[in-house]
């Protein structure tokens, strides 16, 4: 039975994707706020409701042979039912405003999430929207519906396989609301991007760069302390630590005082790296600006077309990681 139903379905299906093909040729990027109008709605009947037509079919017949006026009664009212849902399945998608939300940058092999944000001014909640990619290498879509007179965020995500900007494309909204016998849906292309930047390398893959001003030596600056000043004398200060010049001028004990000395700055440098192949570069310096972020280090990354003094901080972290998202060899 469900083979038979599928080979009548099948047309059915194979016409829906041509619209869709047809439909997708002829939509452009847009920016800003978009809304729907019903010049580009398209609705058709889903599974279910080919089936609910053909059942209408078979009561009318069945009612035409038996001259069964309950049976007339029931088929016309069922399809009166069908023609109002209908009505309701194309007015939940009318009127519905689509913007870009955020898109906050992820790492080459994660999953990009785009944030889209539908809103209806209007009294009457709307239900069961469903947004999709038309790409086949998307993640699975999300659900969303919204209240009278407010909005509802959904995120979109896609596998982000190469650093750089990843360009959102072409996404559907659809909906089968209320009884599922018709899906209205558009097709929508929004301005919208990711920043992917580059697969951080393994942790201990490489030392995290030079020290001081155009060094070569891995690693930080010796730890030695240097000569801060002096202090007066406390009970349980060590003798050695005790400044014995100054006291016939002082005529009392002085304890010398020491600051750590500060590390030097860290720089990450493209020329510094053996390894020739350029996205291996890119992805051991990612873990470089990771790791001495983390340790809260100054680090300057020298790339061949820029480079960045030594900073700290998150505003720094992220120009360093851009520059090797966007970096053109």
């Amino acid at each position: 039975m469900m083979a038979v139903l599928r080979a009548l379905l099948h047309p059915l299906n194979t016409l829906q994707a041509r619209i869709d093909a047809w439909v997708m040729r002829r939509v452009k990027r847009q920016s800003g706020t978009v809304a729907l109008h019903r010049n580009r709605i398209y609705i058709l009947p889903t599974r279910f409701g080919w089936l609910f037509a053909l059942m209408l079919l078979l009561m009318l017949l069945g009612a035409m042979n038996y001259a069964n006026s309950m049976g007339f009664a029931l088929t016309f009212l069922l399809a009166g039912l069908g023609l109002v849902c209908m009505h309701h399945t194309h007015a939940n998608l009318a009127g519905l405003r689509v913007a870009a939300g955020r898109c906050e940058p992820v790492f080459s092999g994660d999953d990009a999430v785009f944030e889209v944000v539908l809103s209806a001014a209007c009294t009457q909640p709307r239900w069961g929207f469903e947004l999709g990619w038309a790409r086949p290498d998307a993640r699975v879509s999300d659900n969303v519906d919204i209240a009278s007179n407010s909005h509802a965020r959904a995120a979109l995500r896609l596998p982000a396989t190469r650093r750089g900007r990843l360009d959102a494309g072409v996404f559907s909204i659809a909906s089968a609301y209320p009884l599922g016998l018709f899906r209205a849906w558009t097709w929508i292309e929004l301005d919208m991007q990711c920043l992917v930047f580059p697969h951080p390398a393994p942790q201990g893959v490489n030392s995290l760069g030079s020290s001081g001003r155009g060094g070569t030596h891995s690693g930080a600056a010796s730890g030695t302390d240097e000569f801060a000043g002096l202090r007066s004398y406390h009970p349980g200060d060590a003798p050695r630590s005790i400044h014995w010049k100054s006291l016939p001028k002082l005529q009392q004990p002085m304890v010398k005082q020491f600051a750590e000395a500060r590390d030097e700055d860290l720089w990450l440098d493209w020329q510094t790296l053996t390894v020739p192949d350029v996205e291996t570069r890119l992805s051991q310096l990612t873990r470089s600006v990771l790791d001495a972020s983390a340790a809260q280090r100054r680090f300057g990354l020298r790339l061949p077309s820029q480079t960045f003094a030594p900073d700290s901080g998150e505003a720094h972290r992220l120009d360093c990681l851009k520059a090797l998202a966007l970096f053109a060899p």
